[in-house]
């Protein structure tokens, strides 16, 4: 899968254009020249041109506004319904998408690893899709209780030497739009994405070297809350020696130049962060592909 920048989901006017084409341009004539005598003599009609003229200009005027305030607003609905239809199907996709489609068996990542290295990831293992119950620790299932679980899939994925194991996780809420951006500004002004006390779970696959991947093996991690769609995306990772880890770190501290924690160094913080932004942006290439397939 190529690590191309994710697809707009961003309206546009049917026609492609804008409301402001077409508009009709009122312009003025260059005023006529008198002499002294004839202002003095046509006074009383000057005024009265001067005054139709203005009241043409104020009745042109006001239909132009108006037009345009009719224009957005109707840009306005066509927008926020397409922008509805999206979100729907973006809700749906975890029992109408193939797995392949949304959690490839390959995972490139170019310039993904520590200092722009590029990375290549294999699926080792696929969860049967589920609840939440027993998939998130209980303080992260109360941190997500206001848009609800309606389904949670998950895969994990090894890197080319299978030094590490990473899972990522698609949990599909039953939320609107409003539930969904509310949730993310919680995350952000409270800092939830941060803390190790709501870390998501890994998979832990019998038969693989993510056998003994387990919660005390956890040790980095990202989570991020769409506002474009009812999912949660997330990834954790950690070494496939089922080691475990005293200290857990953010991917996002963990990435971060001149770190000399283990996660750091070992660039997990890395392993998480990518695997999460490219299974994010394969599940906008699926709702892409299934408005595209409607319409």
């Amino acid at each position: 899968m190529s690590p191309d920048p994710a697809h707009s989901w961003g309206a546009q006017h049917p026609s492609g254009g804008t409301f402001d084409s077409g508009r009709p341009v009122v312009t003025l004539a260059e005023p006529e020249a008198f002499d002294d005598r004839g202002r003095t003599g046509l006074s009383g009609v000057l005024i009265r041109r001067r005054t139709l003229t203005a009241a043409v200009c104020l009745v042109l005027g006001a239909g132009l506004i108006g037009g345009a305030v009719t224009g957005s607003w109707l840009a306005g609905d066509s927008g926020e319904a397409e922008e509805r239809g999206t979100f729907a199907a973006a809700g749906s996709l975890w029992h109408s998408a193939p797995v392949d489609q949304l959690f490839p068996p390959t995972v490139q990542g170019r310039g993904a690893g520590p200092g722009g290295a590029d990375r290549i990831w294999t699926r080792i293992a696929v969860a049967p899709d589920s609840d939440c119950v027993d998939a998130l620790d209980p303080l992260l299932r109360k941190a997500l209780a206001p848009v609800g679980c309606e389904r949670l899939l998950r895969a994990t994925y090894t890197d080319a030497t299978e030094s590490y194991v990473t899972t990522v996780g698609l949990l599909f809420t039953k939320a609107d739009a409003t539930a969904m951006r509310a949730l993310d500004a919680r995350f952000e002004r409270d800092g939830l994405g941060r803390r190790t006390d709501l870390m998501p779970r890994p998979y832990a696959a019998k038969d693989t070297v993510a056998a003994g991947f387990g919660d005390e093996q956890r040790a980095s991690w990202t989570v991020s809350v769409l506002t474009d769609a009812p999912v949660v995306v997330y990834a954790v990772s950690g070494w496939a020696d089922a080691r475990t880890v005293d200290e857990p770190q953010p991917a996002a501290e963990a990435m971060r130049s001149g770190v000399t924690t283990a996660a750091a160094q070992a660039g997990l913080g890395h392993e998480a962060k990518g695997l999460a932004d490219r299974a994010e942006r394969s599940l906008r290439k699926s709702v892409t592909s299934s408005t595209e397939q409607a319409s």
